[in-house]
């Protein structure tokens, strides 16, 4: 077997595709495409964020953000506003196609075109690190995600960043049941 090196790189799969949504001093929605974050405690989320964004500006100020799960009905949206600056462009939410209403648990909006979306609190931002940590207050998922009341993947058609060819995809297929799949090996 042969393996082919490609250096200390920040390459793994899936990278999620998180669209961190913040509202601006005048309390207009922003957003960015984040691939760099995950889950790091049970009701925590990080995220590595340069501190020239827009987003971090405006978390500073609010104390909060959401963090919506990318999906393949809104790629081109998802991907413009990490390609266009807020700092630069006024209007990149609305340009996206996205429209918000306003979390009822923290001061920051939900885009109402991306199904699932954690509410977060800020706990702690370093600029040296890059890091935000936010406390994850809520998770809400639109009901057109939902079948028989429990979240449905394929509906959701959440995607991933693959970084080693710069491309999205969109996951869904199950493969295996967690805590199951592995009983025939115990």
């Amino acid at each position: 077997m042969s393996r082919k090196d490609f250096g200390a790189k920040p390459l793994s799969y899936p990278q999620p595709v998180w669209i961190i949504a913040t509202y601006d001093e005048n309390g207009v929605p922003d957003a960015m495409n984040a691939a760099w974050g995950g889950i790091s405690e049970e009701n925590e989320v990080s995220i590595c964020l340069s501190p020239g964004h827009k987003t971090c500006k405006n978390f500073a100020a609010t104390g909060a953000f959401t963090v919506s799960m990318a999906d393949a009905a809104h790629v081109a949206g998802c991907d413009y506003v990490g390609m266009a600056s807020g700092n630069k462009t006024a209007d990149k939410f609305a340009r996206a196609g996205f429209t918000a209403t306003k979390s009822e648990r923290v001061n920051a909006p939900i885009i109402n075109e991306l199904a699932v979306c954690m509410e977060c609190r800020v706990k702690s931002y370093d600029t040296k690190t890059c890091i935000l940590k936010g406390e994850i207050v809520n998770v809400s998922v639109d009901e057109s995600a939902l079948t028989d009341g429990k979240v449905d993947v394929k509906k959701v058609a959440p995607i991933s960043f693959d970084p080693f060819n710069n491309t999205y995809h969109v996951l869904g297929e199950c493969v295996g049941k967690a805590w199951g799949a592995g009983r025939t090996l115990l």
